[in-house]
């Protein structure tokens, strides 16, 4: 297993803001990655990027020490001023061997993740891997690594809990919202563009809502949102103005106050009195506190969710021992696989050559005294001869694997 590396820039050790320098656009991936292969003599690789880390898994005998790590880079022509490319290689994180396995083991399950338990992590490997793989940078063994990896992620996703309970308010907030008995494509009135309200009006119109109006400070960002959502799209300034009613209203702008007062409020109403459910994300929150107590409604607000999110999480973390006990045991039962795999491999020549043996002694070295035998003789010396060829393809590939897998916790050379 000592040939396994990787090569890792992450938020561990690299602002988010600077990953992006390293990210390779899927133009340019192939060119650069066929230049890494030849001039470094790198028989695999893949390379993934996603907002918290890019990282260069491979296959090879070097050892990642400065020099090396400086040429890789280099090599790689990322377009960085060299005295920012110095800074990155103090800030690389490097694996070899069982090392770099358990690492993408953890990394995959989500375990090394700014946020624990986040699935997409495996996708995100998946479509690195799989890109790379059919620009043919890939080979046998790194599918296998790659098919234990989706093996043990998929038992940590199934048999933890940590990724079960959302620690997103946004999730929780949709959570809360699917609690409340909504009327049929309910009337959305969305207040604020910013990015906490992107996702959730994104996201319920992911789930088969699209009655929604937008509101914001900066019409030109309402208008943005209100594109995606198929909504109308007002400046703020006109809240007071909008006459149209609503069943839900999701509010979070960036003010310092309370935006939503008791007047703006029963203007919104509009003469309805029915209950309505207010999703409000701001901090501090955007509906005055008298609102909330003179009108019937489900207040959905950010603080109560924010304690939720935070037990979440530490739900998660609690899991952590139990993801790492289904990794280790799906790494002492890798090691095996890998070695069987090599011995496979190593002695698939084997049938071949002993048929060539068997060819030359029959057609060269005895091919006049296999001429002389009556066809009984001949019929029974090719039983023979057939029956020694199978076994000395069998014996020596059985007792091969017997010896090298006798030791399964043992690395791989």
């Amino acid at each position: 297993m000592k040939n396994l590396k990787v090569i890792a820039f992450t938020h561990k050790h690299v602002e988010l803001k600077d990953l992006g320098n390293l990210v390779i656009c899927n133009e340019e991936l192939e060119e650069r990655l066929i230049n890494l292969k030849n001039t470094l003599d790198i028989p695999e690789i893949f390379y993934i990027a996603t907002c918290n880390r890019v990282e260069f898994v491979f296959s090879g005998a070097h050892e990642l020490n400065d020099d090396f790590i400086a040429d890789f880079m280099h090599r790689m022509n990322f377009c960085v001023p060299s005295e920012r490319l110095q800074c990155y290689l103090g800030q690389v994180t490097r694996y070899s061997g069982m090392d770099a396995l358990t690492h993408l083991f953890r990394m995959s399950c989500s375990l090394e993740s700014l946020v624990v338990g986040e699935k997409e992590i495996l996708a995100q490997v998946r479509r690195a891997y799989e890109r790379c793989r059919e620009a043919g940078f890939t080979g046998d063994y790194l599918r296998l690594v790659m098919d234990r990896l989706v093996k043990t992620a998929k038992e940590v996703y199934t048999y933890t809990n940590i990724s079960r309970n959302p620690i997103s308010v946004v999730s929780l907030a949709y959570r809360k919202l699917k609690e409340v008995k909504l009327a049929q494509n309910p009337r959305i009135l969305v207040i604020g563009s910013g990015e906490t309200n992107q996702n959730l009006a994104k996201y319920l119109k992911k789930h088969q809502h699209s009655n929604f109006v937008v509101f914001n400070r900066t019409l030109k960002n309402a208008q943005k949102l209100a594109v995606e959502l198929n909504a109308e799209a007002y400046p703020l300034s006109e809240l007071g103005k909008y006459k149209k009613g609503f069943d839900v209203m999701i509010v979070c702008t960036g003010s310092p106050e309370a935006i939503i007062d008791t007047n703006l409020y029963q203007s919104l109403l509009n003469g309805e009195t029915d209950k309505k459910v207010i999703v409000d994300l701001a901090v501090p929150n955007n509906v005055e506190a008298e609102v909330v107590a003179s009108f019937p409604m489900h207040y959905i607000e950010v603080s109560s969710l924010q304690a939720i999110a935070e037990k979440n999480k530490q739900d998660r973390y609690n899991e952590l021992d139990s993801a790492d006990a289904i990794i280790q045991q799906n790494i002492r039962e890798f090691l095996p696989v890998i070695k069987q795999r090599r011995v496979e491999v190593a002695m698939r020549e084997v049938p071949e050559k002993i048929k060539e043996i068997k060819s030359f002694a029959l057609n060269e070295v005895f091919a006049q005294d296999v001429q002389n035998l009556d066809p009984q003789a001949r019929e029974v010396l090719e039983k023979v001869i057939n029956y020694m060829e199978k076994k000395y393809i069998k014996v020596p590939m059985l007792m091969a694997k017997e010896i090298l897998v006798k030791n399964s916790q043992s690395e791989v050379n």
